[in-house]
């Protein structure tokens, strides 16, 4: 069995509610990340063991283990929220990895929590093989990800509109420090908590900012990967959904992927959520939302930036500043790959064809993957998918002016995806028991530059994505 650490139980019993997972009745594995269990040193064998499998839903862990559920507070839709926590999920401990960093083992569906309001703390088979699935096509695209271990079904049914079969998700992520977790501390009015809890991130995911500026250095470090973060979500075309302050962690990972999708015909407006109806997380907005998000954290840890409020929101608003130019040069660094120019030129050029693509609804994926065949002298099929012809002409010409790099746009633009119409398909067939689709769509998008299957590379049929919706909490 994994020898477990509990540094977080043990140094922030303020945020950190000793909790049981709820007994699965029949756990059974239904799918096991073996390359990311062999990373982090674990035996892969005993994983696939009946007591391995009670260990990866909660029920069986190594003797001193602190299973915690987590507090942190959060702004929801732009409503704060002060306590909210992890209502259905617990933080099994830290594991130490052979390489030597620490990783948190977290459970997701393992059952209620003092912070469950009124939720059952439950979680369906869908939503946890979902999670899986995009994480892992995150990591292979390259993106910063809390990564999915296994997903266990319970042997329970779980009511949600009809009834479910329930599972267990077991991810890791560096930790599930979260803008939420200040925004707590801070309401507690306990500033020396607030120093320690920026003292562990520090200590934890940004060492570069230990010095005598430690505070204001760990905002900019984190004000920094969050806008590199974001740029490199919109380079794939991924909408995370829901861009609450609980959702952001401290160190940069993508984390928590319940309303998440992936666009397929281009438009900055484009929303997925059931939940989301003015758009505020949509795909274009996620820069802004990121930055007010990082305003919120800001605003949580104010008592650590000088000694007095005013100083301490003026050294805030001028570390905000630099969001700007961060997602600036990630974005254009990103656009540069993408069209295989110049990052001087990678700005201009790649909003206007994104303008051209949103006026089209243009495949996001197959428009930047075809700019590679346009770079060998076909441009037939950027011209196929953006039906303006004149301006795309006109667009294109511009750009072969600048001798886009074929190679280079080539190892920027997958063809892989996790595509909304194969990833519903695969889900519902998962739950109904079958998980031949599930396994295959995730070995392509494990594999997102391998040579294309059609299966997994053509767009949604015509329709699917003016009824598609994704949820939150399920």
């Amino acid at each position: 069995m994994p020898l477990l650490r509990h540094d977080f139980a043990t140094d922030f019993p303020e945020l950190a509610l000793p909790w049981t997972a709820e007994e699965a009745p029949e756990p059974r594995l239904l799918v096991l990340n073996e390359p990311l269990a062999a990373s982090l040193g674990l035996d892969v064998d005993w994983l696939r063991s009946p007591a391995g499998v009670r260990f990866l839903v909660g029920n069986e862990v190594p003797d001193g283990a602190v299973p915690v559920a987590q507090a942190y507070a959060g702004h929801q839709f732009g409503g704060f929220s002060p306590r909210l926590g992890d209502g259905r999920a617990l933080l099994l401990g830290e594991l130490a990895t052979p390489e030597g960093p620490l990783v948190d083992l977290h459970l997701k569906g393992s059952g209620r929590t003092p912070f469950a309001r009124g939720g059952d703390g439950r979680a369906v088979v869908g939503p946890m093989l979902r999670e899986f699935l995009i994480s892992e096509a995150m990591h292979a695209l390259g993106i910063p990800t809390t990564r999915s271990l296994a997903v266990v079904a319970t042997g329970r049914q779980v009511q949600r509109e009809t009834a479910l079969p329930g599972a267990v998700l077991a991810r890791v992520a560096r930790s599930h420090l979260r803008v939420g977790s200040f925004q707590y501390a801070r309401a507690t009015g306990d500033v020396a908590l607030l120093r320690r809890l920026a003292d562990h991130a520090i200590s934890r995911h940004h060492p570069e900012a230990a010095g005598p500026e430690r505070y204001v250095a760990l905002y900019r470090a984190v004000v920094r990967v969050q806008a590199e973060l974001v740029a490199r979500w919109m380079g794939v075309g991924f909408v995370h959904g829901v861009m609450n302050t609980d959702n952001m962690t401290i160190s940069g990972e993508t984390i928590d992927y319940g309303p998440c999708a992936f666009v397929d015909g281009y438009h900055p407006g484009a929303v997925f959520s059931s939940i989301d109806h003015e758009g505020r997380y949509a795909f274009g907005n996620q820069p802004a939302i990121a930055q007010w998000n990082l305003a919120r954290f800001a605003e949580a840890i104010l008592p650590l930036l000088a000694d007095d409020e005013e100083s301490a929101i003026a050294v805030a608003t001028e570390a905000l500043q630099g969001f700007v130019d961060d997602h600036r040069a990630a974005w254009s660094a990103v656009l540069a790959a993408k069209l295989g120019v110049g990052a001087a030129d990678a700005l201009d050029l790649g909003t206007d064809l994104l303008e051209l693509m949103a006026g089209a609804r243009a495949d996001f994926t197959t428009t930047f993957r075809g700019l590679a065949e346009a770079a060998r002298g076909n441009p037939e099929p950027v011209r196929e998918v953006v039906l303006d012809l004149p301006r795309i002409d006109g667009w294109l010409a511009r750009w072969r002016d600048l001798l886009p790099d074929a190679t280079v746009i080539a190892a920027a633009n997958p063809r892989h995806v996790p595509r909304n119409h194969l990833t519903d398909r695969a889900l519902r067939t998962a739950e109904a028991g079958d998980l031949s689709e599930f396994e295959e769509l995730l070995a392509a998008v494990r594999a997102p530059w391998a040579p294309a299957d059609p299966r997994f590379a053509e767009p949604a049929p015509a329709g699917f994505e003016e009824s598609f919706q994704t949820f939150c909490g399920t």
